[in-house]
């Protein structure tokens, strides 16, 4: 995902300091060019060795270290920077930054960086809370800085209390937001649907389906990469939705139904993956199942058609995009939904067909529009979801 980008880590004097070599680990799995600068306090809490084993390259700490190739290295490596985090972020380096203050190697490259920089504070919770150190944000936020919230819990000195540096997965997440995609997307607003519904049989009792959500996520993840700005509608899912999304959670297909026709006007493009629990016995009669089980009555429940109401009110300048699961007749079938539901593209799938459908990390689909048909191989959900929105900027 990070293959040809460049990631400067900047590490600080804190005892946070030895996750960094957690995320730089991170990192180099997702194919990035990492190069780590420390200042001389954050050599107490981590080795330079850790990190020169773990990126292959040195690791700089003395901004006169006559051991380099013939270049201005904070110069060299400032341009090389496609993205700059500074973490763990002492008061101390906040206080220089802010103030344009450039004494070390770290700090002369963050002057020389044009490129986003990342900044995540961890310290003692009355140290965050000093009014200067806050002061010290406000300036570096002015300046176009990004600044990563603490979190709060027991911190080293056993205090509790906000100035946690955030996990190194979290750390990932901003920089993936950063970097990671062209932002093809800025300015559009998304409402994305996923996950299953419930119905309640009794207070006990429920029906859903098989539906897990990871094709919606991953279209929601996606469009937010692309600098989207995501609104996500979740049935109940095992997993965390993407960060940086804003997400509606509900339960069942009338929650699924009155979020979607709340929402759907404030988006440019709606994307409906979500898979609505829809009970209708088609051999049994809920006679039958009352001798059955007195305790148990399904009702002859007809949910509402999402897509079909919100379609009647499409401006001419949104983009709806459905999502088709069939079993037969999967491009007959999916042709009709668009123009009964007044859609600009349906995305199907065959759920027989091995490698599609619910649960699985693939997806075997075809993108139907009303001029064209194109059919693409079995892919990651992720892979699939940028397929999806280029062929939506494409028409849009």
């Amino acid at each position: 995902m990070l293959n040809g980008k460049t990631v400067v880590l900047g590490v600080t004097g804190s005892i946070a300091a030895y996750k960094i070599a957690n995320l730089a680990s991170m990192l180099i799995k997702l194919h990035a060019d990492v190069h780590v600068i420390m200042t001389q306090n954050a050599t107490n809490f981590i080795h330079p060795t850790a990190f020169e084993t773990l990126t292959n390259h040195k690791c700089l700490v003395d901004t006169f270290d006559r051991n380099f190739q013939f270049h201005v290295a904070h110069v060299n490596l400032a341009a090389q920077a496609d993205v700059m985090l500074i973490a763990p972020a002492s008061a101390n380096v906040i206080g220089k930054l802010a103030n344009g203050i450039a004494d070390d190697m770290l700090t002369t490259t963050a002057m020389a960086c044009r490129a986003p920089m990342l900044i995540a504070p961890a310290m003692n919770t009355n140290m965050y809370e000093n009014p200067i150190l806050q002061d010290n944000l406000k300036k570096l936020k002015a300046y176009g800085k990004e600044i990563i919230e603490p979190a709060s819990g027991m911190l080293a000195c056993r205090d509790i209390g906000k100035g946690k540096m955030p996990e190194p997965e979290v750390l990932l997440q901003y920089i993936l937001r950063t970097i990671a995609m062209d932002k093809d997307m800025a300015g559009r607003r998304v409402l994305v649907t996923a996950g299953p519904t419930q119905e309640a049989l009794d207070p006990v009792r429920y029906i859903t389906n098989h539906s897990t959500g990871k094709m919606g996520y991953a279209i929601a993840e996606n469009a937010m990469l692309r600098g989207a700005e995501v609104t996500l509608i979740s049935g109940p899912c095992a997993m965390e939705p993407p960060m940086f999304t804003r997400v509606i959670p509900v339960v069942s297909a009338e929650d699924m139904y009155q979020a979607v026709v709340s929402e759907y006007e404030n988006a440019d493009i709606v994307v409906m993956t979500a898979a609505v629990a829809d009970y209708r016995p088609a051999t049994v009669s809920t006679e039958k199942i009352k001798k059955k089980d007195d305790d148990l009555s399904i009702p002859l429940m007809r949910t509402k058609d999402i897509l079909g109401t919100i379609g009647t009110g499409k401006r001419p300048d949104q983009f709806f995009c459905g999502f088709s699961m069939e079993t037969q007749n999967m491009i007959e079938n999916s042709r009709a939904k668009i123009v009964k539901k007044n859609l600009d593209m349906i995305v199907a799938n065959n759920v027989k067909v091995e490698g599609a459908g619910f649960a699985g990390d693939t997806n075997v689909i075809t993108i139907i529009t009303p001029e064209a048909e194109k059919e693409l191989p079995i892919m990651t959900k992720k892979e699939a979801a940028g397929i999806i929105f280029d062929e939506i900027l494409a028409r849009m």
